[in-house]
């Protein structure tokens, strides 16, 4: 094994530990995210959360690609 499958292993397994206390943490809650509701639908879009999580990854990525 490489240590980029390690590298992406550990990422899965981070993922998957964020999506289990997801309920915990403020992500999806954020000032910026939009939610719609109307009669018979509803609409969340959390564009906030995006961003951050995007600018997370990235640095992620970039802290393992000097490595």
């Amino acid at each position: 094994m490489n240590s980029q499958t390690i590298t992406v292993g550990l990422l899965f397994i981070g993922m998957g530990i964020l999506f289990l206390l997801g309920k915990y943490l403020p992500i999806g809650r954020l000032p910026g995210d939009i939610t719609l509701r109307g009669r018979g639908f509803s609409l969340f879009f959390p564009i906030t959360s995006c961003l951050l999580g995007s600018i997370f990854l990235a640095l992620i990525l970039r802290l393992f690609r000097r490595g």
